[in-house]
């Protein structure tokens, strides 16, 4: 009768696979903490609008040129923040990606 040791070949198996989690844990961890001291900055609007957001998705600032205020079209405006904003978080999916990739495999980006 044959003996079953396991779906992974046995204890030692199972200890270098919990070892390799660890370690891949410890790897994460350690670019999330990069990635959140990592900073992109994006423009909208031909440079009217600038946003500095960090890699954590955290909005770092927004700088806006005092020609882009107008107040008869508020609405251009607030267009180029939001297409500004949607471009750093691109960035910040590219950065995340760039990093992460390597340790996950290629799942970093959407996880994280």
């Amino acid at each position: 009768m044959a003996k079953f040791n396991g779906g992974f070949g046995g204890n030692n198996n199972m200890a270098q696979i919990m070892r390799q989690a660890q370690k891949m844990q410890q790897n994460i961890a350690q670019a999330q903490e990069e990635l959140a001291d990592t900073e992109v900055v994006a423009t909208a609007g031909g440079g009217m609008v600038e946003v500095v957001m960090t890699c954590d998705r955290k909005l770092s600032s927004i700088k806006i040129a005092p020609e882009a205020v107008d107040p008869d079209d508020v609405e251009m405006l607030e267009d180029m923040i939001v297409a500004g904003i949607n471009e750093a978080m691109k960035l910040v999916e590219e950065e995340q990606e760039r990093v992460m990739g390597p340790i996950t495999g290629g799942l970093g980006g959407g996880l994280f």
